[in-house]
């Protein structure tokens, strides 16, 4: 009978998902310790069951699902034209030794300027309206997409290319099954990449020039002090970017890149 109890739990504890929860576990744990001895005023460091009764309270009035839902829609649409623009130049960039050549000192210049110096010439132009928080956005996610989707197919050995020539491949098969397939552990990469910074340059952007979204929720909540409306944004803003990285980008890399063998996965 006990053999019977423990392998089931034995089995629950050892899947993934339950194993990435322990260090949260453990941070709960001193979190909530560190309230409780008294190390800062409870005013300034406000305990978990503080930011879980803010979460019940902020969800009941409808505030947080709305300024939830407004953040994700602007960095799918930034994030969404980035890739859209962003992946097929930097194929054709990283194809054309010429566009190469070309291109790569503007795209370096361009992107060491942050997304964030932007802004004030922005607000000019377009006022605080959602296509300055959209530009933001594009900016920062096209830049990593395109110098990883340039690097990705530099990379590509020229020993595969000349084979699927000597079988008679065509320019676009060639295209299609070599040399995108082989770049893809870049794009993913350049994709990864421009997706976190994406998302940092949109709560910068609410903060400076929304009128909803999460970042303009914590920095509103200063003007009251709420200092657990400011800890309950930043854990939405950790536990989104994780189900993100779970839920589509590491699935994506698993149905590609890990299945074609082009990487090897890290136990």
């Amino acid at each position: 009978m006990r053999r019977r109890i423990l392998l089931p739990l034995r089995s629950f504890f050892m899947q993934p998902a339950v194993q990435g929860l322990g260090p949260f576990v453990l941070l709960v744990i001193v979190w909530a310790l560190v309230v409780e001895l008294e190390v800062y005023p409870r005013a300034f460091f406000p305990g978990p069951l503080d930011v879980l009764r803010a979460f019940g309270s902020l969800v009941y009035k409808g505030i947080l699902p709305t300024y939830l839902q407004d953040s994700v829609t602007r960095l799918a649409v930034g994030a969404g034209v980035g890739m859209l623009v962003g992946v097929p130049l930097g194929l054709l960039i990283g194809l054309h030794p010429a566009s190469y050549r070309f291109f790569w000192p503007l795209i370096i210049f361009f992107q060491a300027i942050g997304d964030i110096a932007w802004l004030p010439i922005l607000l000019i132009w377009f006022g605080f309206t959602l296509t300055t928080m959209t530009f933001v956005i594009v900016y920062t996610v096209i830049f990593p997409m395109i110098f990883n989707a340039a690097l990705g197919v530099r990379t590509v050995p020229v020993e595969m290319i000349r084979a699927a020539q000597s079988l008679g491949a065509s320019p676009w098969r060639i295209l299609v099954e070599v040399l995108i397939p082989g770049a893809l552990p870049n794009i993913i990469t350049g994709l990864r990449n421009g997706l976190g910074y994406g998302w940092r340059a949109l709560i910068a952007a609410e903060i400076i020039v929304g009128t909803s979204g999460i970042g303009f929720m914590m920095f509103d909540a200063r003007r009251s002090g709420s200092v657990v409306e400011m800890i309950l944004g930043m854990i939405v803003l950790g536990i989104l970017w994780y189900v993100v990285d779970a839920g589509v980008l590491r699935p994506a890399e698993r149905a590609t890149i890990e299945r074609w063998g082009l990487v090897r996965q890290v136990p």
